[in-house]
């Protein structure tokens, strides 16, 4: 799709590095001959899920903390792909470990990255419905808020000073986009009535 010669890389050297973290100094030079370092952290080789699981006419969020910005955020429940797992796998236990529930049906939305030019994750979103009450064990340090937020007004989430994560916005928009389309919004009419 791009006409652009990817840059040439020059050299790759971790540069610090804590539990959770790598950071990485990455010398590029592009076909115009201009030399740069940029800075990435580095690749973990690990993908992520975000779940919109559908409730009748409401979609599950959680409340978490989010030691970033030190406050609580509204979010959809979502986390890492585990190794030898599918990213609907992955959805399926995220769900039951975060709000209770499992699913029957999931639907691929796409993926989303967040600030390539520093992370190289990608993020699965998924839709998940025809729910089902199971409870797995998750790594959460406390018992997560559940919300159920209705269909009908999620472009309001827009204005909820809580909800501001970008990936979250855009799981928002694509799932208010696939429930826009016929078939999607006789089925949701079907199960809320």
């Amino acid at each position: 799709m791009s006409a652009l010669k990817k840059p040439q890389i020059l050299r790759i050297a971790e540069v610090a590095s804590s539990r959770l973290f790598t950071i990485q100094s990455v010398q590029l030079r592009f076909s115009n001959g201009v030399e740069r370092v940029y800075e990435r952290m580095k690749p973990a080789g690990r993908e992520a899920v975000m779940i919109l699981a559908l409730e009748g006419d409401n979609v599950l969020m959680i409340e978490e903390f989010a030691v970033g910005i030190e406050g609580y955020e509204l979010g959809f429940p979502k986390g890492l792909i585990d190794p030898g797992e599918t990213p609907e796998q992955a959805a399926v236990r995220e769900l039951k470990e975060e709000v209770g529930m499992g699913a029957e049906k999931l639907t691929s939305l796409g993926q989303v990255t967040m600030a390539p030019s520093y992370f190289s994750s990608r993020m699965h979103i998924l839709v998940a419905e025809n729910l089902y009450p199971e409870w797995l064990t998750g790594d959460e340090p406390e018992p997560l808020v559940i919300h159920r937020w209705p269909v009908s007004r999620l472009i309001d989430l827009l204005s909820h000073p809580q909800f501001q994560e970008a990936r979250n916005i855009s799981a928002m928009f694509l799932l208010r986009e696939w429930l826009s389309k016929p078939s999607q919004a006789s089925t949701l009419s079907e199960e809320v009535g």
